[in-house]
């Protein structure tokens, strides 16, 4: 479980801070070493990093060739980089990632939001997708322009209404709803850790 005081510390003032409490809950990672990587219709299971240097390090191997989402808010490692020398350990460090991570899925929700206008019932939903999948109305969502503030944004409801507890349990059942557009759909598992005594005689 975050503590609530390091949500509130380190989120991004450009969104609400009740809507990144419930992003993390719902889409990210109690840990801030966690890497979860997807290729194709394969997770790919490394050995968990034990360290940010052992989280880096893993990082940089597969960012360019899967899909790699760090941290307590799965940010999207291979975002607006370049070059993997410009992966650091602020990936890992769990105030960075939180500001990092809110304000990316504060530029989802905002381009959700406009797209929906006054249908904001189920705006949360589609961003929660939106960051998942990465893509949103057939575009890399991520790479998007920022649309800037919603109007009336404070009167999008994010409580657990019986429906949105519905829609929360169909996105955590069903996965594969949500991931029609990526890629790297997560599916079948491989444990890389039985390779690692291979990789040392390479």
């Amino acid at each position: 479980m975050i503590d609530a005081a390091l949500i509130h510390q380190c989120t991004d003032p450009q969104i609400e801070i009740a809507i990144i409490e419930r992003f993390i809950t719902e889409a990210g990672s109690d840990n801030p070493l966690s890497v979860t990587i997807t290729a194709g219709d394969r997770i790919i299971l490394p050995e968990p990093p034990r360290n940010a240097d052992d989280a880096v390090r893993l990082i940089r191997r597969f960012v360019g060739q899967a899909t790699v989402r760090v941290g307590i808010t799965q940010y999207p490692a291979g975002y607006d980089v370049s070059d993997t020398t410009e992966i650091s350990a602020d990936l890992v460090d769990a105030c960075q990632n939180i500001r990092m991570g809110s304000a990316l899925f504060g530029k989802v929700y905002r381009i959700v939001a406009h797209a929906r206008g006054e249908d904001g019932s189920d705006v949360f939903r589609e961003a929660i997708a939106a960051w998942r999948t990465g893509m949103f109305q057939d575009a890399y969502v991520f790479g998007e322009a920022d649309p800037g503030p919603v109007s009336g944004e404070e009167n999008v409801s994010i409580e657990d209404s019986p429906k949105a507890m519905a829609d929360s349990e169909l996105d955590r059942t069903t996965p594969m709803s949500e991931q029609n557009f990526d890629p790297y759909a997560a599916g079948i598992r491989v444990d890389l850790s039985t390779l690692k005594g291979q990789e040392n005689h390479e």
